[in-house]
């Protein structure tokens, strides 16, 4: 299928929340690229790309990538940057890798499966291979509202006409995005992106976004090498979180 008179471009973000294991079931064929977060490399052997960070343990790596990609800090970072650093873009995998593929891949939709970021009640495991670390809820004042930095990412993508999904059938995701199960995997991307990007049109705030880069500028929170958390940049909590509200209020349609 060709789109604006090119080959269409999805591409599928892969976590490693427990839903993520439906992921074995799905036809991924109509995907240009299917990037794995961390260890959900283990899910299927047909990933394209995997993205982790320096401190990811060497044995839970892939042993063999076999001419797959891999993507570390020295790419995911410059990519962050171009859409103002990871301060603003929120310090956890599920952002940085999404960002990362608007950057280098360009898709026209970017598809979430195991990304819910939800650690809380009684569950027996937090991810598909057993309890994992909440790394998103850690301290640390990048990451006080995960929905706005999904609203961020969101509107990024819809800002370079790429459509957000988020695959997900759990009760609860942190991801805003609209919610689509996986028979959409049979439905006209070319359709599905078209309505979806319409929707998110009618749908947003006057200058929302405007208001909310504007005060991220304003602010000039950035540091190059993306660790923030080594520089000597003081961050304003609440600062931060004045910003988070900015990007919640730029599409008015809310949640989905």
């Amino acid at each position: 299928m060709k789109l604006l008179g090119r080959e269409e471009k999805s591409v599928l973000i892969l976590g490693s929340a427990p839903d993520a294991i439906r992921v074995r079931e799905f036809d991924l064929s109509r995907f240009s690229a299917i990037v794995a977060i961390n260890n959900a490399w283990q899910l299927r052997d047909d990933w394209t790309h995997i993205v982790y960070p320096e401190d990811f343990a060497e044995t839970r790596r892939p042993s063999d990538v076999g001419g797959k990609s891999v993507i570390e800090y020295d790419q995911f970072v410059p990519a962050n940057n171009q859409f103002g650093g990871t301060i603003y873009a929120g310090g956890t995998m599920a952002f940085t890798s999404g960002y990362w593929a608007l950057a280098a891949l360009k898709p026209d939709l970017m598809a979430f499966l195991g990304c819910d970021m939800v650690y809380e009640g009684d569950q027996s495991s937090s991810h598909f291979y057993g309890q994992g670390e909440p790394d998103p809820l850690r301290e640390d004042p990048t990451l006080q509202s995960l929905e706005a930095k999904s609203e961020r990412l969101r509107w990024m993508a819809f800002d370079n006409q790429c459509l957000c999904l988020n695959l997900s059938e759990k009760s609860a995701s942190r991801l805003t995005f609209d919610r689509l199960d996986s028979n959409w995997l049979g439905l006209s991307l070319v359709d599905l992106r078209a309505n979806g990007l319409k929707q998110l049109e009618t749908g947003l705030a006057p200058n929302g976004a405007n208001r909310a880069l504007a005060e991220e500028k304003r602010l000039g929170y950035f540091v190059e090498s993306g660790a923030y958390w080594k520089s000597d940049m003081q961050l304003d909590a609440g600062k931060l979180a004045y910003v988070d509200s900015l990007w919640l209020q730029v599409f008015q349609s809310g949640q989905p």
